[in-house]
């Protein structure tokens, strides 16, 4: 292989740790490395979530009929060794998005770069956001009812092997000239992120068809 091939090779590889330095991004010098949801999961799992627990009710107290027939007519209770990770699912719903907190930044790029495909990393703040089916420039403003439970929901989305292409085919067709878009949103009266598509007959069986996802 000629100096000039390789010469070539080296500086197309260092194309990729090529930072874009737009918006609030940081400074680095290497590439944010993707997170699974499992790490991610994990990362709740072991930090102090003390302060956001104390913002939970698992259950309703219930007294004299009303127990009586919720006790007779009302689901099953739900197995002791389960409690723990219920309240943990509630508990991450009161979590914000911390800017500040690595962990959350990289669920962001992430979500981004598996959706979009881009090899960098992107602004935390920024239109390219709105791109995704945020309401804002800012990705946090959205995380009202359901928390970063929201985003726990689209990474899993796109790190599950059996869902990438799909959540991909869903953000490709957003972004089609056809189609009216995609949005996502945490709102406070859902029970978690829900992902929009709306757009033409062809594709959704009717001039105002639409397609919800709950998370």
């Amino acid at each position: 292989m000629s100096t000039e091939v390789l010469r070539a090779q080296e500086e197309w590889e260092a194309v990729d740790n090529i930072q874009p330095e737009t918006g609030n991004q940081a400074s680095s010098d290497q590439s944010v490395q993707l997170i699974s949801f499992s790490e991610a999961l994990q990362h709740f799992q072991t930090v102090d979530l003390s302060s956001f627990k104390k913002r939970i009710q698992p259950t309703i107290r219930r007294t004299g009929l009303a127990a009586l027939r919720h006790c007779l007519f009302g689901p099953p209770k739900l197995h002791r060794g389960l409690r723990e990770e219920r309240d943990l699912v509630l508990t991450i719903a009161q979590c914000g998005l911390d800017s500040q907190d690595p962990v959350h930044g990289r669920v962001l790029q992430t979500i981004y770069k598996k959706l979009t495909g881009s090899k960098f990393d992107c602004a935390l703040y920024g239109d390219h956001w709105e791109d995704l089916g945020f309401q804002g420039a800012n990705p946090a403003t959205d995380l009202r009812g359901a928390g970063f439970l929201a985003l726990l929901h689209l990474l899993y989305l796109v790190m599950d092997s059996k869902t990438l292409l799909m959540a991909q085919e869903i953000f490709r067709l957003s972004r089609h000239h056809i189609q009216v878009g995609l949005w996502w949103e945490a709102s406070k009266e859902g029970s978690g992120a829900r992902t929009w598509v709306q757009g033409s007959s062809e594709w959704l069986g009717g001039p105002h068809g639409y397609i919800i996802c709950n998370g």
